[in-house]
C-alpha cells in the first residue's frame, strides 16, 4: 500500500484544515507497534475499553504525523500541539478504514479465497497457502487477523505482484 495523504483524504471523504505533504505506506491501529512512523497513518479507533484518540500525543512524540480521527477531535485533541501533523477528520474512523480498504481492493482483479467459521480458519488458511504458494505469489492474513480490524489490515497487504489472496474472517453478531 502506498498512497499520498491527499489521495487518502479523497478516498475517506475527510475534512482537513491544513495538509502537509506525506506518503502513507503503513496502517497503524496500535500505538505499541510503531515501526515506520514517517510513513504510517494512525487510525484513532474506538473500542469498549479504549479510545484511540487518547494515544495521539504518544504516537506523535514517536514520529507519526498522519492521523484519522472522528468528529470528536475538537473535544479530544488540541491540534495546535501537533504543528507537523495531518488530521483527517471523519465521522467514523472504522468506516473510514473500511473505505480505504475497499478502494485498495478495487485496484486488484486477483482471486480471493475467504475462510470463515467459528473454528479452524487459521490452520485452513495456512494449509492452503502451503499447497498453493509453490505455484502462485500469495498474500494472506498475517497470524489470525480475522476481526473487523484485522481483515482490512490483511487486505492492505495486497500488492501488484500477488496472484492470489487468502484471507480469514471471523464471525461476529
Amino acid at each position: 500500500m502506498r498512497y499520498s495523504i491527499q489521495h487518502i483524504v479523497s478516498i475517506v471523504h475527510a475534512t482537513v484544515t491544513n495538509i502537509v505533504d506525506a506518503e502513507v505506506e503503513q496502517l497503524l491501529i496500535d500505538s505499541r507497534k510503531i515501526i515506520f512512523p514517517k510513513t504510517s497513518l494512525f487510525f484513532a479507533l474506538h473500542s469498549n475499553r479504549r479510545n484511540g484518540h487518547s494515544f495521539i500525543e504518544d504516537v506523535y512524540k514517536r514520529g507519526v504525523r498522519n492521523f484519522v480521527v472522528d468528529e470528536l477531535v475538537d473535544e479530544l485533541v488540541d491540534e495546535t500541539k501537533y504543528p507537523e501533523a495531518n488530521f483527517l477528520q471523519v465521522s467514523n474512523t472504522l468506516k473510514a478504514l473500511q473505505q480505504l480498504v475497499a478502494y485498495h481492493r478495487s485496484n486488484f482483479t486477483i482471486p480471493v479465497i475467504g475462510i470463515t467459521g467459528s473454528n479452524g480458519k487459521t490452520i485452513v488458511k495456512e494449509w492452503l497457502y502451503q499447497l498453493l504458494s509453490t505455484e502462485k505469489n500469495i498474500v494472506k492474513s498475517p497470524k489470525s487477523y480475522n476481526s473487523q480490524i484485522g481483515v482490512p489490515i490483511s487486505v492492505l497487504n495486497m500488492v501488484k505482484e500477488n496472484e492470489l489472496a487468502i484471507f480469514e474472517a471471523g464471525i461476529s453478531s
